[in-house]
């Protein structure tokens, strides 16, 4: 089969390289995952897997925070000091010890997003240190 015509899951393609294009475009693409999948019924606001799993008592939020540590152990490979790490996992921490908490946790999921936070930490640096992976969003 030509390249062309090979298909692709979802129409999504992510490359699993270890160079920092790669790295963003998948650190990007869990944020997305996370906190923006899909957009409550009837509203535009954004709604992804950390606030829906994250209903499921203890083992969401156990789930959602592992998934959450991915962003931060990626940050970790492309050389993110370690003070933004520990920023990164202290946002990840506080959003699954507040999520934890029955009801209120569940609203607070909607309203703070740890993922975005780290993309933004990570878009930061990444824009500074590599300017060559900065993408014009439309």
């Amino acid at each position: 089969m030509d390249q062309q015509n090979r298909p692709r899951p979802m129409g999504i393609e992510i490359s699993t390289g270890t160079d920092v294009v790669s790295v963003r475009q998948r650190i990007e693409a869990m944020e997305r995952l996370l906190e923006r999948s899909f957009h409550v019924p009837g509203t535009k606001i954004p709604v992804g897997l950390d606030s829906v799993v994250g209903l499921v008592p203890v083992i969401g939020d156990i789930v959602t925070a592992i998934m959450g540590m991915y962003l931060v152990w990626e940050a970790k490979n492309i050389g993110l000091p370690k003070w933004k790490l520990w920023r990164m996992a202290g946002n990840v921490g506080f959003d699954s010890l507040l999520g934890a908490v029955p009801v209120a946790g569940d609203a607070f999921d909607f309203l703070y997003r740890s993922n975005t936070r780290n993309l933004r930490i990570v878009k930061k640096h990444l824009d500074k240190h590599h300017p060559e992976t900065k993408v014009i969003e439309g």
